[in-house]
């Protein structure tokens, strides 16, 4: 409203316009978060994973279909934290390092950068797992929707400011 009442109509402009792109940034990865739970809730056609059960870096990387370098990668990042053997020091994947890397494949796929995946599969282990996450998708959703109804509503809003504006008599 500031830059509208001292006529910088641009300014104000852009600020709706870099507001408008953020939500879409979110809903965006709202949807891949959605998506990428509601396949790793569903019964893995890649094979299931025995309770106790540990993968190598190999077995994993084939599972996904990437290298082992891919993996270290993302243990770098913080995306990934498998235990080591005692012995050997190889690295073990149990069910949960799995999860994980299912979904930092299904968001990397989905054009995530390693730095927005780490964030989420955070998001992920507090939550216990994808399927209580899953249960928050709907308030998620419901926030991103009240916001952006606000948001139309504060452009109409804005647009009707401008309109008198433009029909005022300049002093």
């Amino acid at each position: 409203m500031r830059a509208a009442n001292h006529g910088d109509v641009d300014s104000a402009l852009r600020t709706i316009d870099e507001s408008h792109a953020g939500q879409l940034r979110d809903r965006a990865t709202l949807d891949a978060v959605a998506t990428a739970i509601g396949v790793l809730t569903q019964p893995s056609a890649g094979g299931s994973l025995e309770l106790g059960a540990a993968w190598t870096i190999g077995e994993l990387a084939r599972r996904l279909g990437v290298t082992p370098a891919t993996l270290r990668k993302w243990e770098r990042t913080g995306i990934l934290d498998p235990t080591r053997d005692r012995f050997t020091g190889h690295r073990r994947y149990d069910g949960a390092d799995v999860r994980d890397a299912e979904l930092a494949h299904l968001l990397r796929r989905g054009g995530y950068l390693l730095a927005d995946i780490a964030p989420v599969l955070a998001q992920v282990r507090e939550a216990g797992g994808p399927e209580p996450l899953a249960e928050s998708l709907a308030a998620w959703r419901q926030r991103l929707t009240s916001r952006s109804r606000a948001m139309l509503t504060a452009a109409g809003h804005l647009d009707d400011y401008l309109r008198l504006l433009a029909t005022e008599p300049q002093h």
